[in-house]
């Protein structure tokens, strides 16, 4: 009987850590169109797969008479489980408990599963959806948010980490998914700040609403925190499950590779067509993407933010890689700020985890003007190339069309270590185009012409014969730097024979402690 009590006891005090801050705060939740902690995983991971860790753990705090109340588990759900049978390590915060306020024993919790996930070489996943510190708990709780972020740091480029933000994270609570990899949110209903709206208007006078301050579609456009914005919670779990088919468990183990449903060398006949005519018409350089990956799917990352180059995730014949490449459509697909700073950390994402990167170029240089300067756009462009230079996995660039000046190195050159470079024909690769070249090299010939109409004939023979001798692959083919210039249509078929190849490429980076990036 004894026995019988005593797992009687067990299944009781499971069922109290199950219902979390109790029936009325979960409906509290669905009411707000919010999902519980324990809900969130039951969705994200394989259907029964999740093992729990310290149900039963509660807070240790006596102030503030907090310990006339304790929820086992503390306001954090955390524990592993898999994802189409890959193990994953996971945390989800639970706002049911103490507006899912972060304690000494909520961080610790945390801190185990990280720990686990390293030395296990498995993802972790963190789902944010907390009032921040628990006020209570004065520097305990500080000290505790410190103790999750040197985790963070030390998993950076050892293993996958993927934030989501399914309601509140403010103050220090949101420097744990900026130190990850990838971070999701949810429409409406999630935000990110380091001060909120009441303190920003107290100090600054500024009043604003707490979506402009740092909702979704704040750090989805401007500020680039955030590299996807999801409608739902729904979404978001699914989107987690579609991210990992292209990584890989560790950053000592390859991407999983699939088999294709179609693995035969096709041409894509549409690719010849694709570029305009004109060389300053905008196209879509997604169009080109779509046509070139498996099942015409692309993981874009970061959409909304930096639109003139693009960034993403997806197969060649069942390859996993990283896609980077300018977009024309976007402010004809210059490199700037913004643009620069999303690449370069695309790349070392990428690099970290044995991802390899195909480059398409399309850059006519680098925005002009006092903002791009004095917002250091020297630092940005150097982080673009030190990414590049730096990465060791297998690269492959193709020149589309416009490859202009210094952001011709920047992109992926030959000389940063690029293992396979290609040009199409209507590939453009000088110092600068010939407009601006000729006012430079014939601008005092020019000027010395007083009849119109043979000034403009000069100039246009000047332009003609610049562009015939620089603006074309076949410079830079003589000189080694562009491996073979290809047919569009044949684009695929080179990169997926590239990809076969590089399979058992090595490069090594110097020893050092780390490098010193521009920053």
């Amino acid at each position: 009987m004894e026995r019988q009590e005593k797992i009687n006891e067990l299944l009781q005090k499971r069922q109290e850590a199950l219902i979390g801050g109790g029936v009325q705060r979960i409906a509290k939740q669905h009411i707000q169109g919010k999902y519980t902690a324990r809900e969130r995983i039951e969705k994200l991971l394989d259907e029964g797969s999740f093992e729990e860790y310290d149900m039963f753990v509660t807070h240790r705090c006596r102030d503030f008479e907090m310990d006339k109340t304790q929820y086992l588990g503390d306001g954090v759900v955390t524990g592993r489980g898999t994802i189409d049978g890959r193990v994953v390590f996971v945390f989800s915060q639970d706002f049911t408990v103490f507006g899912g306020s972060l304690s000494e024993t909520f961080a610790k919790k945390i801190c185990k599963v990280m720990d686990q996930a390293m030395k296990m070489g498995a993802p972790i996943i963190g789902i944010n959806d907390s009032g921040g510190a628990r006020i209570q708990e004065g520097v305990m709780s500080l000290a505790g948010y410190a103790e999750i972020f040197q985790r963070n740091i030390m998993a950076s480029g050892v293993v996958p980490q993927i934030s989501a933000i399914f309601g509140p994270c403010a103050g220090g609570a949101v420097y744990s998914p900026a130190l990850t990899d990838i971070v999701i949110m949810s429409e409406e209903k999630s935000y990110m700040f380091v001060t909120g709206p009441k303190v920003t208007k107290t100090v600054t006078g500024e009043d604003i609403s707490t979506e402009n301050l740092g909702g979704a579609s704040v750090h989805t456009s401007k500020s680039g925190v955030a590299h996807f914005r999801v409608q739902n919670e729904d979404e978001g779990l699914a989107l987690i499950r579609k991210l990992l088919e292209y990584l890989p468990q560790n950053n000592l183990e390859e991407p999983f590779t699939t088999t294709p449903k179609d693995t035969s060398e096709k041409v894509i006949d549409e690719l010849n067509s694709i570029i305009p005519e004109n060389s300053n018409t905008p196209y879509d350089v997604k169009e080109i993407i779509y046509k070139i990956v498996d099942e015409e799917e692309f993981l874009e990352l970061h959409r909304h933010f930096a639109k003139n180059i693009v960034v993403g995730f997806a197969k060649m014949e069942g390859i996993p890689v990283g896609i980077v490449a300018n977009q024309p459509n976007f402010l004809a697909g210059v490199l700037d700020i913004k643009a620069s700073k999303k690449a370069a950390r695309f790349v070392r994402f990428c690099d970290a985890f044995n991802i390899p990167v195909i480059t398409f170029v399309d850059v006519p240089g680098f925005l002009p003007g006092s903002n791009q300067e004095h917002g250091g756009i020297i630092n940005e462009g150097a982080k673009l190339m030190f990414a590049y230079g730096e990465a060791t996995v297998p690269k492959i660039t193709i020149t589309l069309r416009k490859s202009y000046g210094g952001a011709h190195d920047v992109m992926s050159c030959k000389q940063l270590r690029g293992d396979l470079n290609y040009a199409w024909p209507s590939a453009e690769i000088a110092v600068m185009g010939e407009k601006g070249a000729i006012e430079i090299l014939e601008g005092r010939n020019i000027s010395e012409i007083k009849d119109d109409k043979e000034k403009l004939e000069f100039i246009n023979n000047k332009e003609t014969e610049y562009r015939k001798k620089f603006t074309n692959p076949y410079e830079a083919a003589k000189y080694g730097f562009i491996d073979d210039i290809i047919e569009p249509r044949n684009t695929k078929i080179r990169i997926v024979r590239g990809l076969k190849a590089l399979a058992t490429k090595k490069d090594y980076n110097p020893p050092k402690k780390h490098c010193n990036i521009p920053l």
